[in-house]
């Protein structure tokens, strides 16, 4: 018999001394489990994969809680047209990783653009934009938003402080900007541009579709609202068309400029967002209001396919930025090169990288320009076989594109400078093919 059985036994503690079990919370996930579980928590016996709900319509048994969820006293999937189950589960997922208060999915990344400055600004109102931009925000800022009364100025995302400064106005209500610019490639400096935009009171929207959470978080430096292209590097595979707006949650719609929210909505029996939902205004004014209006959303079955993208975005983006420096290195070697753009190249492209974002690599886009020209440039096309011409970039496989005669071919001359393109740039959305196969091709497709 052991010692301890000859001690006498404990007297049971006193009920009222003991202190309840605290509970541990759960430490936070890192960014790759999040891309693989956020925004999907399955109960025992349910589907471990987020399903796709393929439906419009939804049940309920009592008409005073479908009148509760109209008008915006609670939250519910009423028609797919605003929220739908597959869809929530990727904005859900999407939101944790850019870490914002929450999103609202679109149609396409076109849509989710306009979706985030629709639901700002009205008639008369003003929009501050970076010259470096995609194609088709130029148009929409520069052409189509003037149908509806609201102007737009660019400026040069390297200028001083003091140059862009002078571009505000009294009516300017939005600041605009991408995080890599689609084709120009210059990082923003993020310092610069959300102090603007607060001392000028009015919202940062970034775009940051080139480089992705994984590369660059924006709300972490000053931004506001953040829209994706999930087309691009979130799908990563060239199957889905869609987009994402993400609420940072943190900029003040009471701030004097923004009626809209601090008014009655008459189209809500005069709910007031900013009252209503302190915590996201804009979000549940652009999912209650504009989405419901314009009608932009994103269908359930590419909101699976975008979730199976963000699986492997962590995955996917290294080998992105590492095959393009590699064939950016490469190219400058090469004599029928003239130049070579990309991020990890260029001294202030390091350092915009070192102070902005989370990995040293400038995502998976690199540019350049081919002595001869245009004919020099289709002689080049023409010869490729692992690399394809194609109008897309974000995709697993590289592609190669000439944007002064294709994404940017609206704008005149000075607007393509602006952008940063010159008539003999080569944009190349470089895959996740073995590096060494797409140097051979580039190799042998510039050869004369």
């Amino acid at each position: 018999m052991s010692k301890s059985a000859d001690k006498k036994p404990r007297k049971p503690a006193e009920k009222s001394a003991a202190k309840p079990a605290q509970a541990t919370a759960p430490a936070p996930l890192n960014f790759a489990t999040l891309c693989v579980q956020a925004g999907h928590n399955p109960g025992v016996g349910e589907s471990r994969i987020p399903p796709i709900v393929q439906s419009t319509t939804y049940k309920y048994d009592d008409i005073d809680h479908v009148n509760r969820i109209m008008t915006l006293q609670e939250f519910g999937h009423k028609y797919s047209r605003t929220s739908n189950p597959t869809v929530a589960g990727f904005e859900a997922r999407i939101n944790q990783l850019e870490g914002g208060a929450g999103a609202v999915a679109t149609a396409s990344g076109q849509a989710a653009t306009l979706l985030a400055i629709a639901s700002i600004v009205r008639a008369g109102d003003h929009i501050l934009a970076a010259s470096q931009l995609y194609g088709g925000s130029f148009t929409l800022f520069n052409s189509t938003l003037k149908k509806f009364g609201v102007t737009a100025d660019f400026f040069e995302p390297d200028a001083p402080a003091r140059a862009i400064e002078k571009l505000f106005r009294p009516e300017t209500r939005v600041l605009f900007g991408e995080t890599l610019g689609n084709p120009g490639l210059a990082i923003l400096d993020f310092d610069k541009l959300s102090a603007l935009a607060g001392k000028h009171g009015v919202p940062f929207v970034v775009d940051n579709t080139l480089a992705t959470p994984f590369l660059c978080q924006p709300f972490r430096h000053g931004a506001n609202i953040i829209i994706h292209s999930a087309t691009k590097y979130i799908d990563g595979h060239a199957t889905s068309v869609g987009g994402v707006v993400i609420d940072g949650g943190n900029f003040d719609w009471t701030n004097g400029k923004f009626p809209d929210f601090t008014e009655p909505d008459p189209t809500y029996n005069g709910v007031i967002y900013a009252k209503k939902f302190p915590q996201s205004p804009f979000l549940f004014k652009a999912r209650a209001q504009f989405l419901r209006d314009y009608g932009g959303c994103l269908n359930p079955m590419n909101a699976f396919l975008f979730n199976l993208g963000l699986e492997t975005l962590h995955l996917r983006m290294p080998r992105h930025g590492e095959n393009a420096l590699a064939l950016a290195r490469f190219l400058t070697t090469r004599p029928q090169v003239a130049w070579v753009n990309y991020p990890g190249l260029d001294p202030n492209g390091k350092k915009r990288i070192t102070r902005y974002f989370n990995h040293k690599n400038g995502s998976g886009i690199l540019t350049f320009g081919i002595k001869g020209g245009v004919p020099a440039i289709r002689r080049f096309v023409k010869k490729l076989n692992v690399a394809a011409l194609v109008v897309h970039i974000g995709d697993a496989r590289t592609g190669v594109l000439h944007p002064a005669s294709s994404t940017h071919a609206q704008l005149n001359g000075k607007a393509q400078r602006a952008a940063g393109i010159t008539p003999d740039l080569v944009r190349v959305s470089v895959g996740i093919e073995d590096a060494n196969d797409l140097i051979a091709d580039f190799d042998q497709a510039l050869a004369p």
